[in-house]
């Protein structure tokens, strides 16, 4: 019996390819050590060790990549240290893994009221109302924000003497 090459090929890539799936996990289940990790690093953020939450939390994503509540709590340590700008492209790679995640939404909107940019964060509290009609923690969070304002004091340039 003759087995052509086309076929032996065609069997193989089968082959490899079934392999592959086997072995992947769904989306849903994340890696059982980058769970382990972000449960450090949620512990040791609430201590107030920022430097090691965010350890922990960056193992976590090593661990896995796809952990959203990974990025979305290291994003809540930038907001700690006062890190606006890494808090906001943080929660933009948990947005693209979940474009509705609550959570990265509020922190993210939270960062950006920080910054000045009401008008973004008012678009963030619209898109968690639109999600939560009846009303959720996050709605709730990032309308104070916004009605609170930025908490971080305005540096101001210093004011120039003037010549006479």
């Amino acid at each position: 019996m003759r087995v052509s090459h086309r076929f032996l090929i065609a069997l193989g890539t089968t082959a490899l390819l079934a392999g592959t799936a086997v072995s992947q996990r769904p989306d849903n289940q994340l890696n059982p050590l980058s769970v382990t990790f972000l449960n450090q690093g949620q512990q040791q953020l609430s201590a107030g060790k920022f430097d090691d939450a965010s350890n922990s939390l960056e193992s976590a994503l090593a661990a896995d990549p796809r952990n959203r509540a990974a990025f979305v709590v290291l994003a809540r340590v930038a907001q700690k240290q006062k890190l606006f700008g890494k808090s906001i492209r943080l929660t933009n790679k948990a947005l693209a893994l979940e474009p509705n995640d609550l959570d990265a939404l509020e922190v993210q909107g939270e960062s950006m009221v920080e910054l000045g940019a009401k008008v973004r964060a008012q678009a963030n509290l619209a898109k968690l109302q639109k999600l939560c009609p009846s009303g959720c923690k996050q709605v709730a969070a990032l309308s104070g924000a916004i009605s609170r304002g930025p908490t971080v004091a305005s540096v101001s340039p210093p004011a120039t003497p003037k010549s006479n």
